[in-house]
This record gives C-alpha cells, sequence and structure tokens, in this order.
C-alpha cells in the first residue's frame, strides 16, 4: 500500500512540474510575441489537459492496485 502512495504522490510532483513548466514557456512565448497569445494559450491548456489526464490515470491504477 505504501507504494501506491509513494507513486501517487510522484506523479502528482511530475503534474505540478509539468505544469509548471508549460506555464513558464507560454509566458516567456508571450512576452517575446504577444500576437500568438490566444494560440498559445489554447496549446497551453491542451497540454495542461494531458498531464492532467496522466494524473489521474495514475491515480485509478493506484487505487486498482491496492
Amino acid at each position: 500500500m505504501s507504494l501506491g502512495i509513494l507513486a501517487l504522490g510522484i506523479a502528482a510532483l511530475g503534474a505540478g512540474i509539468g505544469e509548471g513548466l508549460i506555464v513558464n514557456s507560454i509566458l516567456n512565448a508571450v512576452s517575446r510575441q504577444p500576437e500568438l497569445e490566444g494560440k498559445l494559450r489554447s496549446l497551453m491548456f491542451v497540454g495542461i489537459a494531458f498531464i492532467e489526464g496522466t494524473f489521474f490515470i495514475t491515480l485509478a491504477m493506484t487505487f486498482v492496485l491496492k
């Protein structure tokens, strides 16, 4: 059981770091080319959705393997 909790903690840490890196990159890109803000924002939401999806799959697998 403790391995599942450890895996969930690592997945949450990875998801948080990944989202932070995406937002950081988007802010840098928008500061360089403000006219692309709308397109970059939509791509950011898609990227964050994939990261969150991976985290929720890990969460579900933690309960399945419990």
